[in-house]
């Protein structure tokens, strides 16, 4: 007991100290909200998951980035040219970005980028001695060094287009040689960035801020310097409730997250925000770059991998039903593997709901088989159990049996990678806003458990477009290229696509300049609050 009261006071003694922290600033100009998954570091050469990307995108900046239309646009490069062979790319640097101001500049002090910056920050993330879990970004690069001061070049083992997409990634964030080797391992501690906020303070699971970048370099359509924001506060409630009560009580600016827990609190059952809110409160929803599908393995020879029960499974269970009762219609039935929000999304209607077909193609597989009960088993985890057993329901009510299997996300993880599952629940979301990273799932030379493809599908037609694809410059014609793949896989039916998620975020109606875009990135230094 005693052990208890001290651990709460100790907790408490560091919130009021977190609080005294920021209390100087104006509520209107900090912007507040919570990580309910823990940040294990602001090093930007690990930023492998939201929680991750989303503070260091603040610390940070690359050569390019995406605006909420997923076009490439300059950040510190304010030009590029890229080869007739589409394998050299050359950045021009702007020449008046700087790190923030810390002690490993001298006292009070920082320095401008330079393309040598580069050069020793992307060598940083292929250093084996760093183990960065963004090496596989460089994968294709066969060179890159700084030419001068203001021009630095990569160039490619092979074209690939969406290579500038790969670049925007908080992985290939710039950062000064003298704070890595000052601080060392406990550089994800002490972040150097030249982002629009800087580093202030962090106790971790407990409170993060970061403050205003006085030297930030980016400016508005009107010539005001950004960021508006004073500082960005972080707290570390892993508690649904409490992050929800947390929001609806003021004390947090935006809630990202909706859980089945309170999901019926804010919404109605057609996803619109119930009316008790809506003069506090606004919505904001985007296509998000995930596909959540179901994975055959098809070198199987299983029930699950016959083309009959495929084609049945697409056909047999009502999309759009699933998600307004289980979802409160948050998310799009699918109609192809690439989502909504990529140029490349397949509007096809090869997966609607046609129950009358799927009983046909399950009498007719008893009939070719003579197996009378087919029988199969779906692998999935905790968090999707609502969904699949709705599946198993309406699956059975055209005749085909499904068992469930549930199971820990790491171990299904390992055990898709190994090709020890027939069927299985797959989540997928883009790593750079192009088709090319979804459909590379299929590429035959992709084969888990080295690649993504854990289906282990094979299709000579699709391998050859694939390939064709990288060598070709012009957008407009790799698009139709990826939609007359994405049709392939369709027909082919290696996966079963459910739906497309959606980027949900509910924010108090004071927040200015908060948008939304299909990559769930977010972005601060626009965003301003109204008393």
């Amino acid at each position: 007991m005693i052990k208890n009261i001290l651990s709460f006071l100790c907790l408490l003694f560091v919130l009021i100290a977190c609080k005294d922290k920021t209390s100087k600033y104006k509520t209107s100009q900090v912007f507040r909200y919570n990580e309910k998954d823990n940040i294990t570091t602001l090093d930007p050469a690990f930023a492998k998951n939201e929680p991750i990307v989303w503070a260091t995108n603040q610390l940070y900046n690359g050569l390019v980035s995406f605006d909420d239309e997923l076009n490439v646009v300059p950040s510190i490069a304010k030009k590029w040219n890229i080869s007739k062979d589409n394998k050299v790319y050359d950045f021009t640097l702007r020449n008046d970005v700087y790190f923030h101001k810390n002690a490993v500049f001298g006292k009070d002090s920082t320095r401008t980028v330079t393309a040598h910056d580069f050069e020793y920050s992307i060598g940083r993330l292929l250093d084996p001695k760093v183990a960065s879990s963004g090496r596989w970004v460089m994968q294709n690069v066969k060179s890159f060094k700084a030419l001068n001061d203001s021009v630095f070049r990569m160039e490619l083992h092979k074209a690939f287009p969406p290579f500038l997409g790969l670049l925007s990634m908080q992985y290939c964030s710039v950062v000064p040689k003298e704070a890595i080797e000052f601080y060392g391992t406990e550089f994800r501690s002490n972040p150097v960035g030249t982002g629009p906020f800087q580093f202030k303070m962090w106790v971790e699971n407990t409170k993060l801020v970061f403050r205003k970048n006085p030297l930030y370099f980016e400016k508005d359509e009107k010539g005001k310097q950004l960021p508006y924001l004073e500082a960005i506060a972080v707290t570390f409630f892993a508690d649904k409730q409490t992050e929800f009560l947390q929001f609806i009580q003021g004390n947090s600016d935006v809630l990202y997250d909706l859980h089945t827990s309170y999901k019926d609190e804010l919404l109605s059952p057609v996803g619109d925000l119930l009316p008790k809110y809506k003069n506090k409160l606004a919505i904001d929803k985007a296509p998000y770059l995930i596909v959540e599908y179901i994975a055959f393995l098809m070198d199987g020879e299983t029930v699950d991998n016959h083309p009959y029960i495929r084609k049945a499974i697409s056909l047999g269970f009502d999309r759009a039903k699933m998600l307004r009762y289980l979802r409160n219609n948050i998310g799009t039935p699918a109609t192809g593997f690439i989502p909504k929000g990529l140029p490349s999304h397949y509007k096809g209607a090869l997966n609607t709901y046609h129950p009358e077909k799927a009983k046909q193609l399950i009498e007719k597989y008893k009939q070719e088989t003579g197996d009378h009960n087919p029988t199969i088993k779906i692998t999935t985890v905790s968090s999707y159990t609502d969904l699949f057993e709705f599946i198993q329901r309406e699956l059975q009510g055209v005749g085909l049996a499904v068992k469930l299997e549930v199971l820990p996300s790491p171990v299904l993880r390992q055990l898709k990678a190994n090709g020890k599952l027939p069927t299985f629940r797959v989540g997928w979301i883009a790593d750079y806003p192009d088709g090319e990273n979804f459909l590379s799932l299929f590429y035959s030379k992709n084969f888990a458990p080295q690649g993504p493809n854990y289906t282990h599908y094979s299709n000579p037609v699709f391998d050859e477009l694939y390939e064709h694809s990288l060598a070709i410059t012009d957008k407009k014609e790799r698009i139709k290229i990826y939609k007359q793949m994405d049709s392939i896989i369709m027909a082919d039916i290696p996966v079963v696509p459910l739906f497309y998620d959606e980027v949900v975020r509910f924010k108090h109606n004071n927040v200015k300049g908060l948008t939304t875009n299909a990559t769930n990135l977010l972005e601060l230094k626009r965003v301003y609050k109204t008393e």
